[in-house]
């Protein structure tokens, strides 16, 4: 058939519905038929108006248009005299979805995947979206391991030419790995390659994790950490044979099998440079992490190619290409590879561009990028840009990238996109914990004050045993150079009646003004200056030692406390750390002209050791020492150390360690004057809530030495347990499960531990 006949075929039949008739001038357009598409938009896609002269060409026209717009299942022109006459049959519209016996989908969800597809309520009916969006929805439920998933729709005409479109579905139960086999293996056993896998077989957690649910994705992940272990023991030419993924009869069980071929493991013979050095040999040598004499490393050699590069990114070589070539000898098992490097042209960066701030002030997000405009790019201080930028907190999100500005090959642009948060916060609610029953709390803040990265914040606290009220302010830029300056005013009130502690009740009303200085991009040093007006109360049940204290220097005290302060802060996460450390140490003196004259001193580390992806060691320190100086002072009590609780030895009730009194039978505890207090702690996160929830086991150590008493570590009271910590949508919550391992007379303990919300 030639292309003129088909031609005319095509012309033929949209002409069918039209009338034979001589051309006329029209006068008027009717339309008939229609029953929920308005007059005007039909008019709206006809070719011809009012007028103009109809011919069956222009009415062949007029019919295919109207059909393009997909509202119609038939169309036909009529002549009436001199009136136009449009006659259609609508298609029916769709008035509602809906789904019977769906359970593991949202419905909302699935409704906003339909839309994406053309089903929606209100769009037009079209039976062959209908059959796409059926079959989309199948293969979700493949997706999900739903195997024995049926899906079938019913459409249901209704009144005014509208359709209900029903999706029938039998769920089914998901189907489970029942075995995964490697076969092949000869070096490593079957169970520990197992091991590396997230897939696996039903376990007492697969319910939640669903890692017993056959996922394509997740088995290509799981394959190449097999690939990936294999050539980090150097077995260079492992190679998988074959997947295969059957599935019983019945569609409940999945039978996984991987056919791999081992070969044999390399030995590195050498590693040489080669190329063009940007930097002096022997420095680029020193980044070589695989040496001769080394079993092959995939990891490490791509650790190498890294290193190199990320050197020369910080000379400025922004594009520079570092790749390994391996020369195999397979009769020795040797391998012996030659790095090539090419650094191309040093670049420098011509701009800073800053983008997505609606809210914060472009000089917040600029104050702390480290790459300079004008200057040679320098990766390391494009990464550390990113870092200080997101540890704002002001951005859900922070991209970097850095284009080559067009028609230059040496010049380079640093982009840094932003996504803004909410950064004010107003929290009323209700806390509880073990040692505190209800504590009402509310809290004001602002961190980000009107985009000027200002800090404003109000806080109300409402526990029994210590309440507060203090309004802060921080301006972390009071100086072009990083100083910070802020001031904090407070009321504080301490109850201890309904703690471990000696009775007594204490008011304090103070304010203080602090300055920081960033002393590295990890290190801080702080100063404040205060002033502090406390009232004492004792009563006729406080310990001896409280009362001597008042008779001797009053229930009234006002002192001048000066304190200095420094950190280091190299973890990865500021809530949920993997790797890196924290220090912190800080002394406080109360200056003489006050009525107290004291030193108060501590030291913390933390350490946190990333076992592999899933685990973490956390070590923390912890040192505290508390005296008077000048021979007409004492320590004050209400300046003691404590330990005991959800924050320091769990297992042992909160603030109990320590020196105590017996009163009336009571044992009253006094705290100390030192502190000591040691964790370890394994830690890991529940699959899919990493950000949010983490579990661990720990064993806890420590102790509270009065003043004159020896400091002796075989003093220290233990503790193990498990613990989890959350950070819920209603606040912080932290619990723990301890049992104290060497209980003595006179200890308190506490085997379940919580705190839930913030107390300040």
């Amino acid at each position: 058939m030639n292309r003129s006949l088909l031609s005319v075929l095509v012309a033929s039949l949209f002409a069918m519905p039209a009338l034979a008739f001589e051309p006329f001038a029209v006068k008027d357009i009717r339309v008939e038929g229609i029953q929920r598409t308005e007059a005007g938009t039909v008019f709206s896609y006809l070719p011809v108006k009012v007028g103009d002269t109809l011919t069956p060409e222009k009415s062949a026209q007029s019919i295919k248009a109207l059909f393009a717009t997909g509202f119609f299942r038939d169309v036909r022109i009529e002549v009436d005299k001199d009136v136009m006459v449009v006659v259609v049959q609508e298609r029916p519209a769709i008035a509602r979805i809906d789904f019977t016996g769906m359970k593991e989908f949202e419905k909302d969800t699935i409704l906003k995947a339909l839309k994406d597809t053309g089903i929606a309520d209100g769009r037009i009916f079209d039976r062959a979206l209908l059959d796409k969006a059926e079959q989309e929805l199948k293969r979700q439920y493949l997706a999900r391991g739903r195997y024995a998933a049926n899906v079938t729709t019913t459409v249901t005409p209704l009144e005014r030419n509208r359709v209900g479109i029903s999706f029938n579905i039998e769920e089914g139960a998901a189907a489970k790995i029942r075995q995964i086999s490697i076969i092949g293996n000869k070096s490593f056993s079957e169970k520990n390659l197992l091991g590396l896998f997230e897939l696996t077989t039903p376990g007492w957690l697969t319910w939640y994790t669903k890692n017993d649910q056959y996922s394509r994705q997740k088995l290509a992940a799981d394959i190449e950490k097999l690939r990936s272990f294999y050539m980090n023991q150097g077995y260079l030419e492992f190679n998988i044979e074959s997947t295969q993924v059957s599935i019983s009869p019945d569609k409940q069980d999945v039978f996984i099998t991987i056919n791999v071929s081992e070969g044999e493991p390399y030995q590195v013979s050498s590693v040489k440079l080669a190329g063009e050095f940007a930097l002096p040999e022997d420095e680029l040598k020193k980044l070589v992490k695989i040496k001769a004499g080394d079993i092959f490393s995939r990891e490490r050699l791509n650790e190498t190619t890294k290193a190199i590069g990320d050197r020369l990114g910080n000379e400025g070589y922004a594009f520079a290409n570092v790749n390994a070539a391996p020369e195999l000898d397979k009769t020795k098992r040797q391998v012996a590879f030659t790095i090539f490097i090419d650094p191309g042209k040093r670049v420098y960066v011509r701009r800073v561009n800053v983008t997505g701030n609606t809210k914060t002030r472009d000089e917040v997000v600029r104050r702390e990028v480290r790459q300079m405009e004008g200057g040679w790019y320098d990766a390391a201080r494009v990464t550390t840009s990113k870092e200080r930028v997101d540890r704002l907190g002001y951005f859900t999100e922070v991209a970097v990238e850095t284009p080559a500005v067009q028609g230059t090959a040496d010049q380079v642009d640093v982009n840094l996109n932003v996504t803004e948060k909410p950064t004010g916060n107003l929290m009323l609610g209700v806390g509880t914990s073990s040692t505190d029953r209800v504590i009402l709390s509310a809290s004001i803040s602002q961190n980000n004050f009107m985009g000027s990265g200002n800090n404003v914040g109000i806080q109300v606290n409402s526990a029994k045993s210590q309440r507060t009220y203090a309004l802060s302010y921080t301006n972390p830029y009071f100086t072009i150079d990083g100083v910070s300056q802020g001031f904090d005013v407070y009321h504080r009130t301490v109850d201890t009646s309904s703690t471990e502690l000696a009775y007594y009740k204490s008011s304090s009303t103070g304010a203080g003004i602090r300055f920081g200085f960033p002393i590295s991009e990890k290190e801080s040093l702080g100063i404040g200056l205060g002033v502090d007006s406390t009232d004492i109360s004792v009563f006729d049940t406080s310990p001896n030692y409280y009362k001597r204290y008042v008779q001797s220097f009053g229930n009234r005290n006002l002192s001048l406390p000066v304190s200095l302060n420094w950190s280091s802060d190299g973890r990865d996460s500021f809530f949920f750390p993997t790797k890196g450390s924290y220090q912190k140490a800080g002394i406080e003196v109360a200056l003489p002209g006050g009525d107290l004259q004291y030193y108060r001193a501590t030291y913390q580390l933390q350490h946190y050791v990333p076992l592999n992806q899933k685990f973490t060691l956390m070590l923390n320190g912890e040192l505290g020492y508390a005296n008077n100086y000048g021979s007409t002072n004492d320590l004050p009590f209400f300046k003691n150390f404590y330990a005991g609780g959800v924050n320091s030895v769990r297992g042992y009730k909160a603030s109990s360690l320590g020196p105590y009194e017996i009163n009336g039978g009571d044992e009253e505890r006094l705290g100390g004057n030192r502190r000591v207090v040691a964790n370890a702690e394994l830690m890991w996160a529940l699959p899919g809530m990493e950000k949010s929830f983490r579990v661990g086991m720990f064993f806890d150590a420590g102790q509270v030495y009065g003043k004159g008493e020896k400091l002796d570590l075989g003093d220290l009271r233990y503790s193990t347990g498990i613990s989890a910590a959350w950070i819920s949508p209603i606040g912080p919550l932290k619990f723990s499960y301890g049992v104290p391992l060497n209980k003595e007379d006179g200890d308190k303990t506490e085997s379940f531990q919580f705190q839930l919300g913030t107390t300040f």
